[in-house]
C-alpha cells in the first residue's frame, strides 16, 4: 500500500474515546505547529460521524491558539441541532485543556430545485502538463524556493501542481489570481464525505500565499509571517479528491497585518465543487 494513502486515512481516521468525543494525532511531530488543514479535516471527520444521511454543506472556523504537533488533540461534537432538513454541529478541538480551533458545521439532506448556476473555470494548463519533470525544463526553475520542489515528492498526502509557475521567482501577478492543480496523491475508498475531508484538509495548502501574488513574493521566502485566522468553507456538488481539482485563489484585500484569500474549486471539467475563504496573519519579518 502506498505511503501516501496511508499517511493520509491515518490523519483523517480519528479514535472515538467517548460518545461525541475524538483524538486525532499529528503525522510530523518534527514540525513546530500543527497544520491548520490537518485540525480542519480532523474536525470535519468528527462532526461527521454524529450525522447520519445528511452530507456536509458549510463550515465556518476560527484557529485560536497555535497546536503542538507533539501533543493528541481532543475533538469535542456538540450536537446543536437536527431537524427537518438540516443539522448543527460545533467541533471544538483542545490541547492540555486549551481551546486551539472551533468550528460550526451545517449538513444538508439533499433536495431538488430550480435554481443551479455557478461561475465558470478560467481555462488554464492541464495538470498533465505540470509534472516535475515539465518543471525542470522552466528557465526559472534554478531560482524556485525548495518548498516548490518539495511539491513534487512523492511521499507528500497531496500532490499539488501550481499553474503560476514563474511567480515562485519573483514575477507578479498584477490582477493576484493564481492557479493550482491538487488531488489526493493515492486513490481513496468511496466515501464522499471522506472525499470532502480531504479536500477541507487541502485546502488549507498554499491558499494565504495568493495575498503575495501581487507583490512578486511569496510567503515561503523567509520575508513575511503567516499565519491562519479564520476559515470557511462550503461544498456545492460531488467530486472526488483522489481525481485533480483545480484550486482558483485571488486575494481581493490585505491591510494592517492582515489578508483575505479566497478560492474556487472546480473539477476538471468545469463544475465548482467547493468555495473557500480565509483570513490570516501576514506581515513582514521584523
Amino acid at each position: 500500500m502506498p505511503k501516501t494513502l496511508i499517511d493520509l486515512l491515518a490523519i483523517l481516521d480519528l479514535e472515538e474515546i467517548e460518545i461525541n468525543l475524538f483524538r486525532g494525532n499529528s503525522p510530523n511531530a518534527s514540525s513546530h505547529r500543527v497544520f491548520g488543514g490537518q485540525v480542519i479535516g480532523q474536525a470535519m471527520v468528527a462532526a461527521c460521524r454524529t450525522v447520519e444521511g445528511r452530507p456536509l454543506h458549510s463550515l465556518h472556523g476560527y484557529f485560536t491558539q497555535p497546536g503542538n504537533p507533539q501533543v493528541p488533540i481532543i475533538y469535542q461534537v456538540d450536537r446543536l441541532r437536527d431537524g427537518k432538513s438540516y443539522s448543527t454541529r460545533r467541533v471544538t478541538a483542545i490541547q492540555c485543556g486549551n481551546t486551539i480551533f472551533s468550528t460550526m458545521l451545517s449538513f444538508h439532506a439533499d433536495e431538488e430545485s430550480a435554481l443551479d448556476h455557478q461561475d465558470k473555470m478560467t481555462e488554464v494548463v492541464p495538470p498533465e502538463k505540470l509534472t516535475a519533470e515539465e518543471l525542470s525544463k522552466h528557465p526559472m526553475f534554478p531560482e524556485m524556493p525548495e518548498i516548490i520542489h518539495r511539491y513534487y515528492e512523492s511521499d507528500r498526502p497531496i500532490e499539488l501542481r501550481p499553474v503560476e509557475i514563474a511567480r515562485y521567482a519573483g514575477e507578479k501577478i498584477d490582477d493576484g489570481r493564481i492557479h493550482i492543480w491538487i488531488k489526493s496523491a493515492a486513490k481513496l475508498p468511496d466515501d464522499p464525505a471522506l472525499h470532502m475531508c480531504a479536500l477541507a484538509y487541502a485546502s488549507d495548502l498554499s491558499l494565504l500565499d495568493v495575498v503575495m501574488a501581487r507583490y512578486g513574493g511569496t510567503l515561503f521566502d523567509g520575508r513575511m509571517i503567516s499565519a491562519s485566522l479564520d476559515h470557511a468553507m462550503w461544498f456545492h456538488r460531488p467530486f472526488r479528491a483522489d481525481e485533480w481539482l483545480l484550486y482558483a485563489n485571488d486575494s481581493p484585500s490585505a491591510q494592517r497585518g492582515r489578508g483575505l484569500a479566497r478560492g474556487l474549486i472546480f473539477k476538471s471539467d468545469g463544475t465548482l465543487v467547493a468555495s473557500v475563504a480565509q483570513e490570516g496573519l501576514v506581515r513582514e519579518r521584523r
